[in-house]
Parts: C-alpha cells; structure tokens; sequence
C-alpha cells in the first residue's frame, strides 16, 4: 500500500500539516484500539495522526486504519533506520517522521520520492544538514526543552523557507503561543490521547478534548 500523493518529499508533508494543524502522537500497543482511536479523532475533525513505530502493533495499527477508517491519513513517527522506513510505506503510512536524523536515514527518505518524509532536528546545524538534503518541513523535537517557540522565531530570518512542527513539551496550555509561529506548519503530542485514556478506551473523551482543542483554535483564528 502506498501513499498516493503524487508531489516530491519535500512538498507533501506540507499538505498534511498545514491544514491538519494539531497532530495527535499516539502510541497503540493493542491493534483493536486503532480504528475507534482513528475515529475518535476524525470526528473531531483531526485526521493527521502520528502513529509511534515503538511496538509491533504500530504497523498493524497503521494498516487497520488505512483499510477501515479511510479519512483519516495516519503517519509512521518513531522513524529511525532506512528499515523503519520501508516498513513504514509496506504498512500503508501516508507519510513518516522522526525525532532525529542520520545521514543515512536522510539518503533513504531521498530515494523514496513518492513517500513524504519529515526529518527531526533540534539545532541550525542540523537544519541546515536536512535542507542540503532536500527537506524543508521538520519535526522540531524536543521542542520545549529547546528552547520553545522563541527558537523557531530565532530560526525564522535565517532559515526563510524553513518549516516546522513542533513536538517534545508541547501542551494544551501552550498551544496558541507554537501556532501564532508564521514558520509553524502544525503542532504534535501526546496531550489529545494520554496513554491512560487510551488504555481505558475512553474514545468519547478523546475526541471531546480534541474537538475541544480544534473549536479553540478555530475560535482565535476567527
């Protein structure tokens, strides 16, 4: 299964996040949660979900989605080897993520064109290491403890085609403050799905948060 999206990796993580704006980062360690977790969040109107490859029911979770909740466009995050890549296209990730970047892992998301690929970076130095490689949509990680959005606002002058999304510390509270970023894509955690919640399958509450988080924002930008 592919991703279908007919633009280069370096265009087509834009098309996911930018309208997506919150991205739930979920980790599903029972491949049974993964379609009404799926569902819970696109009825809240957020269908980009980062799908954590840290267990083996995150491939089969991804795949489940995919097959059975087809508005939602589930990610691979966790992303760590040129491996965890392939694996991430088999099982049907629209696109994949990670919290770092190697060069290998780099020249691997390179050569896989057709699959969009959003890189990790926490400092310029390796910021300017993924643009050479021909990305420019990043996962910023770990986003609060690296000094937060007066950061990516530092980031902006120097790197103006640069985009980011935010993850690591990001939390309800402080939600506003990351997307009143221009250089912010979206931003991603954990906060829209606690792993309790999800341990409890409490969907109604998950998807009241995250309608919650979407009125809010909504509400702002209008």
């Amino acid at each position: 299964m592919t991703s279908h999206l007919n633009v280069s990796h370096s265009e087509s993580p834009l098309l996911l996040l930018e309208p997506a704006r919150f991205v739930p980062l979920i980790e599903i360690t029972r491949v049974e949660d993964a379609v009404p977790l799926a569902r819970a969040f696109a009825s809240a109107g957020l269908r980009t979900l980062e799908i954590a490859l840290r267990n083996k029911a995150a491939p089969h979770a991804i795949a489940e989605i995919r097959k059975h909740v087809p508005e939602a466009l589930p990610g691979a995050g966790n992303v760590m080897t040129p491996l965890d890549l392939h694996l991430a296209r088999e099982c049907g990730a629209v696109f994949a993520l990670s919290p770092g970047s190697t060069t290998a892992l780099l020249d691997a998301a390179a050569a896989m064109d057709d699959f969009p690929f959003v890189p990790g970076i926490a400092t310029a130095s390796e910021l300017m290491k993924v643009i050479t490689k021909g990305f420019h949509v990043v996962k910023f990680f770990p986003g609060a403890t690296m000094g937060g959005p007066a950061t990516l606002r530092a980031f902006a002058a120097p790197f103006p085609h640069a985009r980011f999304m935010p993850t690591g510390g990001v939390a309800d509270e402080d939600l506003d403050v990351w997307l009143a970023q221009p250089n912010v894509v979206a931003v991603g955690g954990s906060w829209l799905a606690p792993k309790q919640d999800i341990e409890a399958r409490d969907w109604e509450g998950i998807a009241r948060r995250a309608a919650a988080a979407v009125a809010r924002h909504k509400a702002l930008r209008e």
